[in-house]
């Protein structure tokens, strides 16, 4: 796993071992991440269910301005922090070693914001609408956001009428990334 592009292009990151993550594949990433090429610079942006941290550090390699990232796993948690050393970044990411729902309370509280934000909830767990719905109700996301959200390929994501699913790529009979977007509460 590599950073592809961007100030900090080529350099490898830590992923947690096991099964528990999924690191996204470097193709799927060079597809989402050209997608949203023209959206990233001086942005502020989310890594929930983070696993290595790895979006959300692409991101940060491609000038968006600051990242936030969560995951409720220790092991996924110590790599977030040893891959955001590692690149320099300490200084523009904040880390909230807990699950999704009280990262949303926490960042709520802080006064948070977000312009992007990767989503990419355990498949089957059937919580993205609501971590996606949390966000939005929360007042967590700025105008004219996006939602990157990884997805089953069977199994796209039922939200609400406060989102708009604007582009869906599958990538295999298991990976599917919807592109979302909404009016911002």
């Amino acid at each position: 796993m590599r950073i592809i592009a961007g100030e900090k292009r080529g350099c490898r990151l830590s992923a947690p071992k096991g099964m528990d993550t999924r690191p996204t594949l470097d193709r799927v990433k060079e597809s989402l991440f050209g997608i949203l090429q023209f959206d990233i610079a001086s942005k502020r942006v989310l890594d929930l269910f983070a696993g290595s941290g790895g979006l959300g550090l692409e991101a940060l390699s491609r000038y968006a301005e600051y990242a936030v990232f969560c995951d409720s796993s220790r092991e996924s948690i110590a790599v977030v922090k040893e891959n955001i050393k590692k690149l320099g970044y300490e200084n523009r990411c904040r880390v909230y070693p807990c699950d999704w729902k009280k990262a949303v309370s926490d960042m709520t509280a802080r006064g948070e914001k977000f312009d992007i934000v990767f989503l990419d909830p355990p498949y089957g767990a059937g919580i993205a609408a609501a971590a996606a719905e949390a966000l939005y109700e929360r007042g967590l996301l700025n105008e004219g956001f996006i939602i990157a959200l990884e997805h089953d390929s069977e199994l796209p994501p039922e939200l609400s009428d406060n989102f708009e699913i604007y582009d869906r790529r599958s990538y295999g009979e298991l990976a599917a990334i919807s592109f979302i977007r909404g009016k911002a509460k």
